[in-house]
């Protein structure tokens, strides 16, 4: 029977010397291709004997994800993460389905989804980052934003650049006699939640007519697919108008406006103004919470938290041990990444909590 954890024995026939004692030419290529073909095997039965995990969910923290996995196979070469970032709707569906072995949303799930799981379904934070206003315009100029101008841009009510609600916001600014062209998300996206959690709280009339979710019923605009796709849209189009999570913006070298937050304040979205705004968080026990129009004068506006959505009582116990263990690392070491990645880490007193709701877990 073979062993998968054995090693790779190769049988080499004895030869005799040439008189110059020299292994024969031609038998010196038989002898690379063997330790070749050994080569070969010993590979494919390391990757075979590789676990795999497979997540899918929001892009919003799709960097921060991606790094955190390429670290991991450096700290257990015996498991390896598939994650697909198709969005924190097709994330929440496909751990409701069990078609994956963790989800990942940036809007926490509702009371009517959970109680579609077929177990209890955990909500773990990871990190804190913000939804910025980013736009095309010749000269990249700096803009300023409120919310109420925001939601008249998406509610289709303000339809031009040159609308004087953006003016008086932006004095001394030469603005294009130009439309703005709407870009939003054409997918389920956390991303999306974070913008009309912030839009519900600032605009009576966009939480009456649209509200807070995944995906909506946009009254105006264009879709894009991810963040990435509304980052192109954006790039590829003069005039255009939407939003993105802070490190697309920064990655593509895009301009993203500064918006006037609770306190009257015009705040640019920052690793500080993320972690003054998660400092402000009522956590309550199972970690669904909103960061949006917090209060403070240093506090970003539309700053939101990115969970990972995983089963209390795993159904494999080898890939449950695997994934508790990745789930701590990134709980402690990964945490030290997020900044560079322009997230914001969770305070020491959440990890704390964070860690302890991992214990939680049961194989």
């Amino acid at each position: 029977m073979n062993n998968p954890n054995s090693e790779t024995l190769i049988f080499v026939p004895p030869i005799l010397a040439t008189r110059n004692n020299q292994t024969p030419m031609k038998f010196q290529k038989i002898l690379g291709k063997l330790l070749a073909f050994g080569l070969l095997v010993a590979c494919a039965r390391s990757v075979s004997a590789q676990m795999m995990i497979n997540g899918a969910g929001a892009t919003f923290p799709y960097p921060i994800y991606s790094k955190w996995f390429d670290e991991y196979a450096k700290v257990d070469q015996s498991v390896r993460f598939n994650y697909q970032s198709i969005g924190s709707g097709g994330g929440q569906k496909q751990i409701l389905e069990q078609t994956v072995d963790f989800g990942a949303s940036d809007g926490p799930m509702s009371d009517d989804n959970l109680s579609k799981a077929p177990s209890k379904l955990l909500h773990i934070p990871t990190v804190a980052g913000a939804d910025v206003v980013t736009y095309n315009l010749p000269g990249d100029p700096a803009l300023k934003f409120d919310g109420e101008t925001i939601a008249g841009i998406f509610l289709g009510q303000i339809k031009k650049w040159s609308d004087p609600k953006i003016g008086a916001l932006n004095p001394g600014v030469k603005l294009p006699d130009q439309e703005i062209i709407v870009v939003h998300r054409s997918d389920g996206s956390g991303t999306t939640y974070i913008w009309t959690d912030y839009l519900s709280k600032v605009s009576p009339e966009w939480k009456q007519k649209v509200g807070t979710n995944t995906s909506v019923n946009w009254p105006t605009g264009i879709g894009g697919k991810g963040n990435e796709g509304v980052a192109g849209q954006i790039k590829q189009t003069s005039g255009a108008l939407g939003y993105v999570e802070l490190i697309y913006a920064v990655q593509n070298k895009m301009p993203y406006a500064d918006v006037k937050n609770a306190d009257g304040e015009f705040v640019k979205a920052s690793l500080a103004s993320i972690t003054a705004a998660m400092a402000t968080a009522q956590i309550p026990d199972d970690f669904r919470f909103s960061i949006t129009n917090a209060p403070g004068k240093d506090a970003y506006p539309i700053a939101g938290a990115t969970w990972l959505l995983v089963y209390e009582k795993q159904k494999d116990p080898a890939k449950g041990k695997k994934l508790v263990e990745f789930l701590k690392w990134a709980a402690k070491d990964g945490e030290k990444m997020a900044q560079d990645l322009q997230y914001a880490p969770l305070p020491e007193n959440l990890q704390k909590r964070v860690l302890q709701r991992i214990d939680e877990i049961k194989m």
